[in-house]
């Protein structure tokens, strides 16, 4: 369920497997003519928020952000792409310092297209378009994004624009690997026991004999039935524990498509 924070903060934690989720958090955030006080407030209580979320949750920072970032990403390589638009100001600067300290990419940077589907607000006086309504996830999962852009023409109901990105999260998941099987510790501690060491060379001694007499009959190569047999055939006497082979994992998707 949605989890307000503040009037300008909501998240919300979708799960998308068994040990896997989503947090998205949607902000509105204080424009150029508010106080410099009520911008560091919001941000600081942003920064709260996004240190409270898990590492391995996937990550969306969405909605209206009233920041511009520019074109110019020398400054931050990590945290924009090369394909910005207009300049950056002061409210931009603010965004671009927390999602460096919070390894985060905005994703509306990330994809050469036209001008007209990257900005999402017309400005009352200027008319001009800016970007300032953004999708930002972290750094390590921008492959999960295949595309952001704005959708004009959509009826929103609003002097903003659609915002539409299209994601697949890769999600790893643990599982047994194919024919694994139980591995027997050898607990060769036992053999300073004088009974022990005699019924295990008792057993190595049947187990050679037995083996001589199948390869004698079947004519085996390469000793296979003999190498089985006194491999295999006294290890009761010195096993101690088993244990499984190590589990792999492989990566599987979900496809999510948010607007």
């Amino acid at each position: 369920m949605p989890r307000p924070i503040s009037g300008r903060i909501i998240t919300m934690r979708l799960p998308l497997s068994k040990d896997n989720f989503a947090t998205i958090i949607s902000v509105y955030a204080p424009t150029m003519t508010n106080p410099d006080e009520n911008k560091e407030t919001f941000y600081n209580r942003l920064a709260s928020v996004l240190s409270g979320i898990p590492r391995t949750d996937k990550l969306l920072l969405i909605r209206d952000l009233n920041a511009r970032i520019g074109r110019e990403n020398d400054k931050w390589p990590l945290v924009m792409g090369k394909h910005g638009i207009g300049k950056c100001n002061s409210n931009g600067e603010l965004l671009m310092a927390l999602c460096s300290e919070f390894e985060l990419i905005v994703t509306n940077t990330m994809f050469k297209q036209k001008d007209e589907r990257k900005t999402t607000c017309m400005h009352p006086c200027s008319r001009h378009w800016h970007m300032i309504d953004f999708i930002i996830t972290r750094y390590r999962d921008k492959m999960d994004i295949h595309s952001t852009r704005a959708m004009r023409g959509a009826n929103c109901w609003t002097d903003h624009q659609m915002l539409r990105s299209k994601v697949r999260f890769r999600i790893q998941q643990k599982h047994n690997r194919q024919g694994t099987s139980k591995l027997t510790k050898l607990n060769t501690a036992k053999l300073s026991s004088i009974s022990h060491r005699e019924s295990f060379e008792q057993e190595m001694d049947n187990a050679l004999a037995n083996g001589r007499r199948r390869k004698t009959q079947h004519q085996t190569r390469n000793g296979q039935f003999c190498s089985r047999s006194y491999t295999t055939q006294p290890r009761h006497i010195l096993a101690s524990q088993t244990e499984t082979t190590r589990t792999g994992s492989t990566p599987t998707t979900r496809n999510y498509r948010l607007l």
